[in-house]
């Protein structure tokens, strides 16, 4: 698996295909293999003719494991995405996250709108801007001694799914404790990129995407129905809205 250095993290990531770039940042606990190629979206994109560029951030995967919650301001996880295109040679690209990563690709076009062709952001609507959407008590549920001693449904969730993609969990208590910033209103306002907004009608955790996309100029609302923030992921009408969306981008 290549990989890269930013400063002192190094970030580990794919790069397959041909044509125009697309960069995949995924979810919080997640990897690139499980956010972005076990649900089928790298081969969809590659079908389409697109190159397709997935990280792990920093945090996750086979990138390096910081136990500072300063380590994982949303910025500096952004900067991770803009050093990987850098290292890439790659200018420009349409860039899609998933929760998390939707977050950081919202900052990444509000921070270096130039090199975001268009932006989509997956499971991560209103609460980009009213509030980040899973509870800092996750950080407990990583930290506790096993699942049994995690009493919260969605601590539980997530305690369960670090445990089985045997992730670092100190790594990720320290990463939810630190990533949780919001834009501003203003700020989201000033995000000049197309915009696509895709939420499941069943997620309690990413906030409304029609209501994200008012603030947003020219932003898109793209609903996922009946499914809820795990299963909108892989569903065929997220991916038949991004392909149609950066279709007509181009």
């Amino acid at each position: 698996m290549p990989r890269f250095l930013n400063g002192p993290v190094e970030i580990a990531y794919l790069d397959e295909g041909e044509g125009d770039p697309i960069v995949c940042v995924h979810g919080f606990a997640s990897t690139k293999e499980v956010n972005w190629i076990n649900p089928g979206w790298v081969s969809t994109l590659k079908r389409a003719g697109r190159r397709v560029i997935a990280l792990d951030d920093r945090g996750h995967g086979e990138s390096s494991k910081l136990y500072d919650s300063a380590d994982y301001h949303t910025a500096k996880m952004a900067d991770d995405v803009r050093a990987l295109m850098d290292h890439l040679g790659i200018t420009q690209a349409d860039v899609m996250g998933y929760s998390m990563g939707a977050r950081i690709t919202a900052f990444l076009a509000h921070d270096h709108p130039k090199r975001v062709r268009s932006a989509v952001l997956g499971g991560l609507g209103m609460h980009l801007v009213d509030g980040v959407g899973l509870p800092e008590s996750i950080a407990d549920a990583l930290e506790a001694p096993s699942l049994d001693d995690v009493a919260d449904p969605q601590g539980r969730m997530f305690r369960a799914f670090a445990d089985q993609t045997k992730s670092d969990r100190r790594a990720l208590a320290a990463c939810i404790r630190g990533s949780r910033q919001v834009l501003t209103r203003a700020q989201a306002a000033s995000i000049s990129v197309p915009v696509l907004i895709a939420v499941g009608t069943k997620d309690p955790i990413a906030g409304s995407a029609e209501a994200l996309a008012a603030i947003i100029p020219g932003a898109r609302a793209l609903p996922i129905p009946n499914r809820d923030h795990m299963l909108a992921v892989g569903d065929r009408v997220f991916k038949d809205g991004v392909l149609k969306f950066i279709e007509e981008r181009q």
